[in-house]
């Protein structure tokens, strides 16, 4: 008899047992496991750089901002806080181009849903920034004279 929850309980054991079998995709496991996912995530990265000015140029800003949110930190929680703000923008900059990418994937034609899946990736991207220049004014202005 299967659990309240449903049979997708039952279906193939526990939780536990279903979440450590290895997907039926997926032939590898342990150490190959973990190379083999670093480099579609290195691949993924690539990708993006090449294809998403956006991304191209918040790397860039990469460049300037991480070390400077390194210097500017006076304590180890204050430069996690800058830095990490930044790095924030440059994942939800990766997952917005990856639903752009799945959107524009179905073809050019205009459709109302992909429409608003492209819009609210891009306001994810926005909200990232906003954060990440409300974490640097939190942590920089109360040091101005």
């Amino acid at each position: 008899m299967c659990a309240p929850l449903g049979n997708w309980i039952c279906a193939g054991g526990s939780v536990l047992e279903q979440a450590l079998t290895m997907s039926e995709f997926n032939d590898t496991a342990g150490i190959a496991r973990l190379v083999r996912a670093f480099g579609y995530s290195y691949q993924g990265f690539l990708a993006c750089y090449r294809h998403e000015a956006a991304f191209r140029q918040e790397v860039l800003a990469s460049l300037v901002v991480i070390p400077l949110g390194l210097w500017l930190g006076a304590d180890g929680v204050e430069r996690a806080l800058l830095v990490g703000s930044w790095l924030m923008v440059l994942i939800v900059e990766l997952l917005n181009s990856a639903i752009e990418a799945t959107v524009d994937r179905f073809g050019p034609e205009l459709h109302k849903l992909s429409g608003r899946a492209k819009d609210i990736a891009s306001a994810s991207v926005f909200a990232s920034i906003s954060l990440a220049v409300i974490v640097w004014a939190l942590v920089l202005l109360p040091r101005l004279p």
